[in-house]
């Protein structure tokens, strides 16, 4: 073993993927239902870790892992983030800052009911909440406020002890939380998640509506809010055209109208009715056909920037994004490794083939200077120090400023010549390479002393973290399922961003194909960051008097 360890201890490239293979090894036992996952890496991290002093590694391989994770989520939920706040983004958000705000709270009542020192019961808190920046706050508000300079670094020490140990419940119990949540919600949450997933027809009807004879298409679908179907075809007076919005609408006109279920019910409601007769893929010069998006020119810009019907006498009536396809409007922005099906004359589709890109090649090449550029503006932001009130300052640091940088660049999705998306296969894997490189780093560095640390009376400051963790995941599950009315995919990505911790994601992403718990963990994050490190630094001013 003394070997091992030796080997280990020299050769940190060989450390950090032993334990990332570790990790993934561990994740795929399934024990009953349950099953770590991509998460076991953090363990086996602190398992490793937990051997020698030695095998830590380096401070930059999960904060290279952190920066990464976060901005891939960031510039993927750009657009979901935004559009969150124009419907409960600003109630969950406050949700958020209430729960934080009442965990403080029952980690001050639990404090003085067991006698446990003011520094001490800030580093549980951080440590519960697992918010390195809160407790790196924490330790600066000590050094100002305990007296003398030998009390300030007993109080700073027993701070970082106390998160260490409150550091792995922090993320385990909100896994259990999860699990149990699921166990519990069992098919109602699993509808609620995957009730968008329907399938895409694509139906024929007749015009015998009279509000919309002698009206252009373009008029028509404008009276028509959110729409979710598109059409690609028509027929009148005999000849069959590809859909463009100048064309004037007659009895009897024949419309292909593609959309979910539901959705083509709006267009026969619109239209007049459904007709026996369908007019198929491929009538005279009329074909389809998907392709990749692979060209740059094409991706970050809405459909009616692109003037398809006008350049091509073309029209998208699907795009396919990762696992999940959906019905286009004129305000879908393409993103790079988008696959589309296209409706136009057969002599344009070259043409179109050549605009698109249509490269799978060209769809797996990232763009490093976008990706460079972008992270380091938001590492330039989480260096610039926020002063607060009492002399202190606030920083986003490595994981709040790449994030906030990346949200706003997801949602503008290119500036000039800059296209600042990712291809979508090229995001889930920087995705993935940033977390286990993470939790690889933040589980070694966690995992020596624990157990002598445990040993020593530990296991005080363990039950209170894991009473704090557990009481506000399972408020936050509670209250987003029953009150806010969120699906469970989304609570389980409020909570990750509450915690602020990427290894809870992680497991809420193994368990529903949505990317609501992206899109949520992105939303509530800011909020959680600044609220956990206000919390901490009142913390230590109330105990510490």
């Amino acid at each position: 073993m003394t070997e091992i360890v030796d080997l280990l201890a020299a050769n940190q490239l060989l450390l950090l993927f032993a334990v990332i293979g570790l990790g993934y090894l561990l994740g795929s036992v399934r024990v009953a239902s349950f099953r770590l996952g991509v998460v076991a890496v953090l363990f086996v991290g602190m398992a490793v870790g937990g051997l020698d002093p030695r095998l830590a590694l380096p401070d930059h391989i999960y904060v290279i892992g952190l920066v990464l994770f976060v901005y891939a989520i960031g510039l993927h939920s750009g657009p979901g983030f935004f559009a969150s706040f124009r419907k409960r983004g600003l109630r969950v958000n406050a949700l958020v800052v209430g729960l934080l705000t009442g965990g403080a709270a029952l980690a001050v009542l639990l404090s003085r009911l067991f006698g446990i020192p003011g520094g001490t019961t800030a580093g549980v808190f951080c440590g519960a909440l697992t918010n390195t920046p809160a407790l790196a706050a924490t330790i600066e508000t000590i050094k100002g406020t305990a007296a003398g300079g030998s009390g300030a670094a007993a109080e700073a020490s027993a701070a970082v002890i106390a998160y260490g140990l409150a550091y792995p419940i922090g993320v385990f119990g909100v896994i259990v939380t999860f699990f149990v949540a699921r166990r519990i919600l069992g098919a109602a949450a699993d509808a609620a998640e995957t009730e968008p997933l329907q399938p895409i027809l694509s139906r024929t009807y007749r015009v015998s509506n009279p509000g919309v004879f002698g009206a252009t298409l373009g008029d028509v679908l404008e009276h028509v809010p959110n729409r979710g179907f598109s059409l690609s075809r028509i027929r009148s007076g005999g000849v069959v055209s590809v859909v463009t919005p100048e064309m004037t609408l007659a009895e009897g006109d024949l419309v292909v109208a593609v959309g979910t279920e539901k959705e083509q019910e709006r267009a026969r409601i619109l239209f007049g009715e459904e007709a026996p007769e369908h007019l198929g893929e491929s009538l005279g010069e009329i074909r389809f056909r998907r392709f990749f998006v692979s060209n740059r020119e094409a991706a970050g810009r809405p459909l009616r920037e692109l003037h398809l019907e006008e350049r091509f006498n073309a029209t998208v009536t699907r795009v396919q994004r990762g696992d999940v396809e959906f019905v286009p409007n004129r305000d879908t922005v393409l993103e790079l490794g988008d696959r589309i099906r296209v409706v136009a004359l057969r002599s344009r589709l070259d043409a179109l083939a050549s605009y698109f890109g249509d490269s799978m090649k060209g769809i797996a090449e990232t763009d490093f200077l976008s990706l460079s550029l972008g992270i380091v503006l938001g590492v330039l932001l989480g260096m610039v120090p926020f002063p607060l009130p009492g002399g202190t300052v606030v920083r986003l640091g490595f994981a709040g400023g790449p994030l906030i940088v990346s949200l706003i660049l997801g949602r503008l999705e290119r500036t000039g010549p800059i296209t600042w998306g990712l291809p979508f296969a090229g995001n889930l894997v920087l995705r993935q390479v940033g977390l286990v490189f993470f939790m690889a780093g933040i589980g070694t560095k966690a995992g020596f002393g624990f157990g002598e640390q445990f040993a020593a009376g530990g296991w005080r400051l363990l039950a209170l973290g894991a009473v704090v963790t557990i009481s506000v995941a399972v408020a936050a599950v509670v209250v987003g399922v029953r009150v806010l009315r969120l699906p469970l995919a989304a609570v389980m990505g409020v909570v990750s961003g509450m915690q602020t911790q990427p290894a809870c994601l992680a497991y809420a992403n193994q368990q529903t194909p949505s990317e609501l718990p992206n899109v949520w963990y992105a939303a509530v994050y800011p909020a959680a960051m600044v609220t956990k490190i206000l919390l901490a630094q009142l913390l230590v001013s109330l105990l510490l008097v």
